[in-house]
């Protein structure tokens, strides 16, 4: 076999390689430009983020449950404040709201420091969520007002209670809080819901 033959071979060779090659990085760009666009938010995928909000279903089930928040202010010597609220109330995906019936001093400190963080816990599930936020006062004739002091009205059937301002929280951060039981002793909601609904005496047993 002459130098020529062997020189034809090797370029022709030469030229199934270089074009396997271009043709598999053709097929590896087509790839990833097809996940690309596979993974690229659409316009539904973009508007649902920015329409999403922090309080999720399952945190408004444990307001609803729970019926009782508690509210951490700063007073104005910097010592805590702790008081319970009643009329906590889930008001969209991203505010809470109570009303001020008889809290002066939370009204009084949110007045001055608006910063504020709400507990509030399901006693029976032994779970709940802790909200970090800032709040707004809102007084009569104002929409978020009027919506409290109603659920209010409907709640009590009467209007003896107080209805001074409604405090708007809007939820900047939620964080889960969850009794050790879960954490270390694995325990199962359903299980702890029996245990800890007759150690509050809500059995028959």
């Amino acid at each position: 076999m002459g130098s020529r033959t062997l020189h034809n071979q090797s370029q022709r060779q030469e030229e199934r390689r270089r074009s396997q090659s271009s043709t598999c990085r053709a097929a590896l760009e087509a790839s990833c430009v097809a996940a690309q666009e596979t993974d690229a938010p659409t316009e539904n995928d973009k508007e649902s983020w920015e329409t999403m909000g922090i309080i999720t279903p399952d945190m408004r089930e444990i307001v609803t449950s729970a019926k009782l928040a508690f509210v951490a202010t700063v007073c104005a010597d910097g010592s805590p404040n702790l008081s319970p609220k009643g009329s906590l109330l889930v008001y969209d995906d991203d505010h809470l709201v109570f009303m001020n019936m008889a809290s002066p001093t939370t009204v009084a400190n949110l007045r001055r420091e608006p910063r504020l963080e709400v507990n509030v816990i399901d006693f029976i599930r032994r779970r709940g969520y802790r909200f970090k936020g800032t709040a707004e006062i809102r007084s009569a004739d104002d929409p978020v007002y009027e919506w409290s002091r109603q659920w209010v009205l409907d709640t009590h059937d009467r209007p003896v209670y107080p209805c001074h301002e409604a405090v708007l929280i809007n939820v900047e951060r939620a964080l889960p809080v969850d009794s050790p039981a879960y954490t270390f002793g694995h325990a199962k909601e359903e299980d702890l819901k029996q245990t800890w609904a007759a150690n509050y005496g809500l059995t028959d047993g």
